[in-house]
């Protein structure tokens, strides 16, 4: 057996609910396939966390303090060492696997499933599976925002949170001129004209 393949998958996870964290951790230290590196409770901890200390897995909610999942697959880019991204998450809406697909995830469980569901899922999404429940591909193409690129879509993601242009720059180590393009170029592949206009398709989308 190479060492790769004896090596623990290594996870990170992000959970607002304090039990749900309790829970996953005891769930993951218990499986000898993954080795629990780090937790967090909000998307800002989470996403500093795998910068400091990559990760192989992330397993995230959707709603994770003061953002949501979208906002973490939007920056993964951005981490250097981007692991892949599994939503575990109570969300009941039938659009947020799409979502997830969309925005980059490679795996969707439902907190009803069996904890098993989502140490399978853990392991092919390490192993390099995508694992989704049956959605109809069709709704995904048809998403205004399949159209942007990765950093369009982090760019977009800021604006949602509030961030100013100024604010975005500095976050992401560029020139304002270098954030208007990409504005602009959003702006003109979404089909709007404003700030509020490209936020609300993010937010529906």
């Amino acid at each position: 057996m190479t060492d790769s393949a004896a090596r623990p998958i290594r996870v990170g996870l992000a959970d607002k609910n304090p039990l749900m964290r309790a829970a996953l951790k005891q769930l993951l230290s218990e499986d000898g396939r993954f080795e629990l590196v780090h937790v967090a409770s909000d998307c800002e901890e989470f996403l500093s966390n795998i910068e400091k200390a990559p990760v192989d897995v992330g397993v995230i909610g959707w709603i994770i303090g003061p953002c949501d999942g979208r906002y973490v697959l939007d920056h993964m880019d951005a981490t250097g060492n981007p692991p892949r991204i599994v939503v575990y998450t109570g969300d009941e809406n039938p659009n947020t696997p799409s979502l997830v697909m969309a925005h980059g995830g490679a795996g969707f469980v439902a907190k009803s499933e069996q904890p098993a569901v989502l140490l399978d899922t853990v392991a092919s999404v390490a192993a390099g599976r995508m694992v989704f429940p049956y959605m109809d591909v069709r709704a995904i193409n048809q998403n205004p925002l399949s159209t942007l690129t990765r950093r369009e879509l982090e760019v977009l993601s800021d604006l949602a949170s509030g961030r100013t242009n100024k604010q975005i720059a500095r976050e992401h180590g560029v020139s304002l001129n270098t954030v208007k393009f990409h504005v602009r170029n959003l702006f003109q592949k979404l089909g709007v004209n404003s700030r509020s206009q490209a936020i609300a398709m993010y937010l529906r989308s």
